[in-house]
């Protein structure tokens, strides 16, 4: 077998030793556009949520689902909403990657915040509707109206409101729309607790009302639509409430659409709603990015009480600059890739391509040396020997010359030759250097000329 590998065509080792500088080159420059492109995403994450029992928490559970199909963890963390989500996100020190934020939660202080911070936030786009539940017991309204109905916030006026915990969007809001009733904050009893203690507070009558601001999924929501004795106020200018804000929207909760056997409500009632948007911090990876705008379809895309089918998830509705990763989404769906392959594989090709198109470019004109560059290293092992035998030849023309000692340094020079190994194709020239040692010889053996 080694008597075989040395006559052969082409010689492996020669053109492997040949070819490495521009392996390590190639390898070299995979390694920079690996680190540079940073291709894998991070395999946790974490997603600031909302209280507990609310709806981002359960929203929070579906996207851990979702990513944990692609072996990505999603750390859920537990806030008392929107705005604490805002200043997680905006403080540095915090190890939080992405939030749902409530429109209009920040809307007063985001820019100086923004300023002060230094840390820019991106949308990935705008998941559902989140109305203005107003809950309020029939019987404090009876006091105020023969119908135990409210038909203006400003029959709150005296009454004790909760308008939802501090680091929440809800007080914010909750103070604006009674702004916009020429009410101040002590027209009211305020106070400033979770939503499962107010739901609790309220039906003990320690309340007369209480604000929520959450999407419908909430099961706190569900369960006082269903509760005698508790009523959903009806904002009838709600119009008027959306053109004057620029984060709300007008919004009908069908009749029947809590319980359709009961007929729950038992009428079409009017409401405001801002937007939830899932918000995360500009420098989120790319694959988390798309990850999480895929999720939000297969999660927000089913038809609600509120929204139609393909109403959500929307890149429009949002106060923040929509991701790249999240536009490239929405415009054309996911990579092409994405849908044939493993994500992972998919996720490395998809960020890699323009880079290894850009050193294949590199390479391939380097590449054209590389056979004049195998011809050099195969005849190098020829080329060498003709020195000495030019030197047993010069020295053969001295007055002084040893035939024996030169005759025995030519017959070392061909034993040399002989075990030389190159491919078939340069024999050739290894039978050439043998025949010039074999002219040598005879000019060495040959009996001096006479004078």
């Amino acid at each position: 077998m080694p008597r075989l590998l040395r006559v052969t065509l082409l010689s492996v080792r020669d053109l492997a030793a040949t070819a490495v500088p521009f392996v390590l080159l190639a390898a070299a420059l995979l390694a920079g556009a690996y680190w540079l492109l940073d291709p894998q995403p991070p395999r946790r994450v974490v997603l600031a949520t909302g209280p507990e029992r609310s709806a981002y928490a359960e929203f929070g559970g579906r996207y851990a689902e979702e990513l944990k199909r692609h072996g990505i963890e999603v750390a859920l963390r537990a806030t008392a909403g929107a705005r604490e989500n805002l200043r997680l996100l905006r403080d540095a020190k915090e190890r939080v990657d992405l939030a749902f934020v409530q429109g209009g939660a920040g809307d007063s202080a985001r820019a100086q915040e923004e300023e002060k911070n230094g840390v820019p936030l991106v949308s990935l786009g705008t998941l559902s509707y989140e109305p203005v539940w107003i809950f309020y017991r029939a019987e404090a309204a009876a006091a105020l109206a023969r119908e135990a109905k409210l038909s203006s916030l400003t029959q709150l006026r005296g009454w004790r409101v909760n308008v939802g915990e501090r680091g929440s969007g809800t007080p914010g809001l909750t103070s604006r729309l009674l702004r916009a009733n020429f009410m101040e904050r002590d027209d009211i009893r305020r106070s400033n607790l979770a939503a499962t203690p107010a739901v609790v507070a309220l039906l003990e009558k320690e309340l007369e009302a209480i604000v929520l601001v959450s999407a419908p999924e909430s099961p706190l929501v569900q369960t006082l639509l269903q509760t005698p004795g508790i009523r959903l106020f009806e904002f009838a200018q709600a119009e008027a409430y959306a053109r004057r804000y620029r984060y709300l929207a007008p919004v009908t909760l069908p009749r029947g659409v809590a319980d359709i056997a009961r007929d729950v409500p038992p009428e079409d009632i009017e409401l405001v709603a801002t937007t939830t948007a899932l918000v995360a911090r500009e420098g989120v990876h790319p694959a988390i990015a798309q990850l999480f705008a895929q999720a939000a379809t297969r999660i927000h895309g089913v038809p609600g009480w509120i929204a139609r089918a393909g109403q959500f998830p929307t890149p429009q509705k949002s106060e923040f600059p929509l991701a790249r990763e999240a536009e490239r989404y929405y415009r054309s769906g996911p990579p092409l890739l994405q849908r044939h392959l493993p994500f992972w594989l998919a996720n490395l090709l998809d960020r890699m391509w323009i880079a290894l198109l850009s050193i294949v470019a590199i390479l391939i004109p380097l590449a054209r040396i590389l056979p004049p560059l195998y011809e050099w290293r195969v005849r190098s092992r020829i080329f060498r020997w003709y020195r000495q035998l030019r030197e047993l030849e010069s020295a053969l023309g001295r007055t002084d010359a040893d035939h024996a000692a030169l005759l025995e340094d030519l017959e070392r020079l061909d034993a040399k030759a002989e075990r030389i190994a190159v491919p078939l194709s340069y024999t050739d020239e290894l039978y050439a250097l043998r025949m010039h040692i074999a002219l040598v010889r005879e000019r060495i053996s040959a009996p001096p000329a006479r004078p």
